[in-house]
């Protein structure tokens, strides 16, 4: 199943960045450390070029330590690039963003010349409790749920420092099918937009090779004996109590355990993907969705022909094909 969501006010957001996007110094685009991959909206690039870019890998203190290491020395190589790590709940490293901010624009954040700064992310990245922890005051809304904010904000960060937040936004189409699931486990993507139980499979599926002693810990269970994710989702339904008469397992209450467990670092310190992997399924979603493309157009050019909007590809041939004179 391929996980897509893109509400009505992501379309908004696309645009106000268009327009805002002139007069910014510094784009910041948070991401979530435990998928920073998957969380980068490649949209965001389109739509920003060439300018300065800081990234914040945020929730560090629910990710792996050792794969956050890895995602800051990948964007730290970036040019005009540059990478942080922090919490957004905790006043000491959030107010770190000022700083890299001036580290990309040194020239900016004066009274005459004020630093510009545009902050971005997926929904539920975390924005709004970072803002709400730099200005020391309820600025913009929280919540544990996608699309919490709706409309642009202006806020004064400090003399000579001002922040637009923007609404969180996805993009129209996710082609890498793996970065779809993390989306959805982590809470970016809104429950009405994809399956609990389909979401912690592929979650289980990823604990089991990569975490195998973290669920091993929370759940009480030998993965080494489970020889599916669906065996280990109905184990640990079983464990937790999630069962219903005749002792059939609640699959999808068992679903919502794991998935809110993962959300909360109930389980453990985790990250879905390292750069390595990401690169590698990103290649992998290029090439399908060019191959989808191809068939697309094919399938497009045939309506066209049997609508006798366009000739078919002999008549064209034909039809250019010189003609001898005697």
């Amino acid at each position: 199943m391929a996980i897509q969501w893109f509400p009505g006010h992501m379309h908004l957001t696309k645009k106000a960045i268009s327009e805002r996007i002139k007069e910014i110094d510094v784009v910041v685009e948070m991401l979530d450390a435990r998928l920073p991959g998957s969380s980068a909206n490649p949209m965001l690039a389109e739509l920003t070029g060439a300018k300065p870019a800081l990234k914040i890998l945020n929730k560090q203190d629910l990710a792996d330590p050792a794969r956050t290491a890895l995602w800051l020395a990948h964007y730290n190589a970036m040019p005009a690039t540059r990478a942080i790590e922090l919490d957004a709940s905790e006043t000491a490293p959030a107010r770190r963003l000022i700083d890299a901010c001036h580290a990309l624009a040194p020239t900016r954040g004066s009274m005459v010349k004020p630093m510009r700064v545009l902050i971005c992310g997926i929904p539920n990245v975390g924005k709004s409790t970072l803002i709400n922890t730099l200005t020391g005051k309820r600025a913009a809304k929280t919540g544990d749920e996608a699309g919490i904010t709706k409309i642009e904000q202006r806020i004064v960060l400090a003399d000579g420092f001002y922040l637009w937040d923007t609404p969180g936004m996805l993009w129209p189409r996710i082609i890498v099918a793996k970065s779809g699931y993390n989306l959805a486990a982590s809470g970016a993507i809104g429950r009405n937009a994809f399956n609990e139980e389909e979401v912690a499979l592929e979650l289980l599926a990823y604990l089991q090779v990569n975490y195998p002693a973290l669920l091993t810990a929370r759940y009480k269970v030998d993965v080494t004996t489970h020889s599916t994710d669906e065996q280990l989702l109905e184990e640990i339904g079983r464990k937790r109590g999630a069962v219903l008469s005749k002792g059939r397992v609640n699959l999808q209450k068992a679903a919502e355990i794991v998935i809110y467990e993962f959300r909360a670092a109930t389980l453990g310190r985790v990250t879905l993907e390292t750069p390595d992997e990401f690169t590698s399924w990103l290649k992998k979603g290029e090439l399908l969705d060019a191959e989808r493309q191809v068939k697309k157009d094919a399938m497009d050019t045939m309506r066209l022909i049997k609508q006798k909007k366009i000739p078919r590809p002999n008549q064209r041939t034909a039809a250019n094909k010189p003609t001898n004179k005697a």
